[in-house]
């Protein structure tokens, strides 16, 4: 039997990028527009704030320690117990309209992640599509790839890592797309394709993850549900969940059985909130019967 249970109640204002660390068993977590960093243990409930100072997008674990930030002063690394960081790269320094969105690691341990323009206009105009994608490399390289994107979100990999998705959570494209990927070179090789459209959901693309079976679970923003699709790109299973924007979600647990969802609470009106209090929380999912997989660290 499918249970959903709210396992931190901390209302982040854009909860993101959740992580599952094997090697400690503990699941991270940002608050996107406060620089925050949540470290949550399982098994006995404790739950770490940790400040880090400055807007992150998204973070992958390193194969050498620590993290891999996407932050406003560009791509760095961090240490998690002392707060010391490396700058190493900034694609977009003179951009500062546009941050760091969805982040994740290929199956050879690559850094893909996505810009978005952040402005909001008082006017209620659409901001322009500034964002991109970029690959960044444990040697320091980094590879722009696709741009006029509006909201970055959704990259995952098959388990094979022979196929690569994406999405735009922008409320006129809301779509996943996928390509070809070619695992050597960290290349994708070919046309991106459509992979599914959510106007057929109630839901926007947010984050994403892929399972075990390797099928692509999707956080439907906005739609109150967590939605499975299938390779073939055809939902074969929907979770309503407790809050109306879950942004993404992730396997974890000793077994990698229990999928972890990160929330939010910005731009939720007074009376929203009355409706779902535990909108920002993260919570957890289990009795799916699938598994997914272990996360991939930078290689860096």
């Amino acid at each position: 039997m499918v249970k959903i249970e709210c396992v931190v109640d901390v209302p982040s204002r854009i909860g993101e990028s959740p992580v599952w660390d094997s090697r400690t068993q503990t699941l991270l977590w940002v608050d996107i527009p406060v620089g925050i960093i949540h470290r949550f243990t399982p098994a006995d409930g404790k739950h770490q704030q940790i400040e880090h100072g400055e807007k992150i997008g998204s973070f992958a674990l390193r194969e050498n320690g620590g993290l891999l930030i996407a932050g406003d002063s560009g791509l760095q690394t961090f240490d998690l117990e002392t707060g010391a960081r490396t700058i190493l790269h900034h694609p977009e320094p003179d951009m500062t309209m546009n941050r760091f969105n969805d982040g994740v690691t290929d199956n050879q341990g690559r850094f893909w992640v996505g810009t978005m323009n952040d402005n909001k206009d008082v006017r209620g105009t659409a901001p322009e599509p500034t964002g991109r994608f970029y690959r960044f490399d444990p040697d320091g390289t980094c590879m722009p790839w696709k741009d006029n994107i509006y909201t970055p979100n959704g990259m995952t990999f098959s388990p094979d890592g022979k196929r690569m998705y994406f999405a735009d959570s922008f409320p006129e494209r809301r779509t996943i797309w996928m390509c070809d990927y070619d695992t050597d070179t960290g290349t994708p090789i070919s046309d991106p394709a459509v992979f599914f459209d959510t106007h057929a959901i109630a839901g926007r693309p947010d984050g994403a993850c892929v399972d075990a079976e390797g099928c692509y679970w999707m956080a439907g923003v906005g739609g109150w549900q967590i939605v499975r699709i299938t390779p073939q790109g055809v939902v074969d299973r929907i979770i309503e969940m407790p809050v109306e924007k879950p942004t993404k979600p992730i396997f974890g647990g000793p077994n990698l059985d229990v999928m972890y969802i990160t929330s939010l609470v910005q731009g939720l009106s007074e009376a929203d909130r009355a409706t779902q209090p535990l909108a920002g929380g993260v919570f957890a999912i289990t009795g799916l019967g699938v598994g997914g997989l272990d996360h991939v660290r930078f290689a860096g």
